[in-house]
């Protein structure tokens, strides 16, 4: 959880709200969001809810010591645990001391739950439903819940594949796609409330769309999106699997400046046989060529990429095919996971590697993407650049570089800075006269 998220958690508890401790992804963080406006509005002010994820089993040991920690901080609150992690294992959320009460994925966006933590007759231990028997996305999520000043819209929950490494569809369920009209529809809500950028998120965004008539894809509704909402500035997707880019995605990428020069990939590893071990739908080659014919189409473009390291059975050199996607890929910004065994999933059955080899080969990814990172940045100064304002001196860019600025603006403002230094980590603007 990052500071600024704490500083949020802490203004709400000291404005009379619940305080919401948020791990994982950014539909965690949105849902955080709801959670907030749920309990608050169930008068549930001395509150803590903790938001967990289950995609390593060093965020759900982080949760746990956050669980224990806000008991002894907070002795007298009441504390709920949901999200993916108590979604798949509710027993053992509820069984820890410190813990009141356990509510499922679907169960905490539902206001009737928080309803009920606050009523006199008392709530279950535990509420967690079968995350398989739900068959659609909960319609108030794509109502505008945001985070500073760009919007994050929802267009869909769950999964349909099944990774041999990952327990989230488990934590989430199958696919379910928000239709076409409720997204157009949240869209000018967020427009009309000033947000300039709105970023597509979900479990699976390219998987958008197999669940709903006519089974539209993703591109299609990025299109939709953008020709029925022109107010919009900017539209980011938040991940995408290069295995699904349909045909009209590729043909915004080439054409449409408001979809934003910059993808993350669901790479996941770079060998063949890793992949075809981790259940994954694509090859190397294509991995690699999804990269340059992006590329091809919009030069400018900048590539982000989960990797995991030390996946069962990878050798030194199936790992050096990983490492090799930072330069044959072009990848700019690595989100890199040592691998995690994930109980019930078929790679926790395989002949793993040692923890040490794992940390090493994770260690050595991010070594790498930190360095392509630098030199991409390093190749920015002397640029112009548009920056959206998210704190008073700081922003992001159109390829999502984060730009420390020479003079303040309100967050949500879009200036011209012409980038005047680079810091491996970001870079610096001047605020154009």
């Amino acid at each position: 959880m990052s500071e600024s998220d704490r500083t949020a958690d802490r203004q709400a508890r000291d404005a009379g709200g619940p305080e919401v401790v948020t791990f994982g992804c950014r539909l965690n963080a949105l849902e955080s969001d709801l959670i907030r406006e749920r309990a608050g509005d169930a008068g549930l002010a001395d509150l803590v809810v903790v938001n967990t994820c289950a995609v390593t089993a060093e965020a759900e040991r982080q949760a746990r010591q956050a669980i224990r920690r806000l008991r002894r901080e907070r002795p007298g609150a009441r504390i709920v645990v949901t999200g993916c992690a108590a979604q798949i294992a509710p027993e053992a959320y509820a069984g820890l001391p410190e813990v009141d009460h356990v509510l499922g994925n679907t169960e905490k966006l539902e206001a009737a739950a928080w309803a009920r933590l606050a009523g006199a007759e008392g709530a279950p231990r535990i509420a967690v439903g079968d995350i398989m028997a739900v068959r659609e996305t909960a319609a108030h999520l794509v109502d505008g819940a945001q985070s500073r000043s760009r919007a994050f819209l929802q267009i869909q929950q769950g999964c349909d594949h099944r990774c041999t490494f990952c327990v989230i569809p488990f934590g989430r369920g199958n696919n379910r796609s928000v239709p076409l009209g409720d997204l157009v529809a949240a869209a000018r809500q967020l427009v009309g409330q000033g947000y300039g950028e709105i970023v597509l998120t979900g479990v699976d965004i390219t998987g958008y769309g197999a669940d709903l008539p006519g089974k539209p894809r993703l591109g299609q509704a990025v299109r939709r999106l953008l020709n029925l909402v022109p107010e919009l500035r900017r539209l980011r997707l938040s991940s995408v699997d290069p295995a699904e880019i349909d045909p009209d995605l590729w043909q915004l990428i080439a054409e449409e400046p408001r979809l934003m020069p910059h993808l993350h990939l669901s790479l996941q590893a770079g060998d063949d046989m890793i992949l075809k071990r981790m259940k994954r739908r694509h090859s190397r080659a294509q991995a690699v060529d999804a990269c340059r014919r992006a590329r091809a189409l919009r030069p400018d473009i900048v590539f982000g990429a989960d990797l995991i390291a030390g996946f069962p059975t990878e050798s030194e050199a199936m790992f050096a095919n990983t490492l090799g996607l930072v330069e044959d890929c072009g990848l700019t910004f690595l989100h890199v996971f040592p691998y995690s065994a994930r109980a019930g999933t078929p790679a926790a059955r395989m002949p793993q590697l040692p923890k040490a080899v794992r940390r090493d080969r994770a260690a050595r990814l991010r070594a790498a993407g930190a360095a392509a990172q630098a030199r991409w940045l390093a190749g920015r100064i002397g640029s112009a650049t548009e920056v959206l304002v998210e704190e008073p001196n700081r922003g992001r860019d159109r390829w999502f570089a984060a730009v420390a600025l020479d003079s303040e603006a309100a967050p949500g403002a879009f200036l011209q800075a012409r980038i005047t230094g680079a810091d491996g980590q970001g870079l610096q603007g001047r605020v154009a006269a």
